[in-house]
């Protein structure tokens, strides 16, 4: 799909469902994502075939973020996390998601990809708008939000009764 100055953005197969259950699988990672609990076999299985099942219907969705360097050579390193455009809910305006495995926390790949995926769901997709929801107390991701470009528009209460602050992202000459 695009590339960074150290990733490989691509689109989710099959063959990543092992990983994805690890990344999404730890209870530490987890905690950010959803409801906060690690993912099942089962639920990890389902969100394989729902981004396939997107990549049919909509040509975007959730990805497989690799390492670039001396192993792309012969080939894309290893996966390090996931980050897409998804709808969760079916709602209208798409919504940037990542996650990235524990031990590549702190490195800025989660910028690099945010500022990617933006710019490749505007120049690819056309969208002017995008948003991005987080936890208050994830400051790491609050941060990256901001870094990308996002705007913070207000925080809300949501199903589950957590508070989630929503960032905005708007297309130069968007609205």
């Amino acid at each position: 799909m695009f590339r960074t100055a150290r990733l490989a953005i691509g689109q989710l197969g099959p063959d990543d469902y092992d990983r994805m259950l690890q990344i999404y699988g730890d209870p530490e990672g987890a905690r950010w994502v959803g409801d906060g609990q690690p993912i099942s076999p089962e639920d990890c299985a389902r969100w394989v075939d729902v981004t396939l099942s997107n990549y049919a219907t909509r040509g975007y969705g959730m990805s497989a973020v690799r390492l670039l360097g001396a192993a792309a050579a012969e080939g894309l390193g290893e996966i390090v996390g996931f980050a897409g455009l998804v709808h969760p809910g079916g709602q209208e305006v798409p919504e940037l998601k990542y996650a990235f495995a524990r031990e590549h926390w702190g490195r800025g790949f989660a910028t690099e990809v945010g500022s990617g995926m933006l710019a490749y769901g505007a120049s690819t997709f056309g969208m002017a708008r995008i948003i991005a929801t987080a936890a208050p107390e994830n400051l790491a991701s609050l941060r990256v939000l901001e870094k990308v470009g996002m705007v913070d528009i207000g925080t809300h209460i949501d199903d589950d009764g957590e508070a989630v602050v929503t960032y905005e992202w708007t297309a130069p000459g968007g609205s």
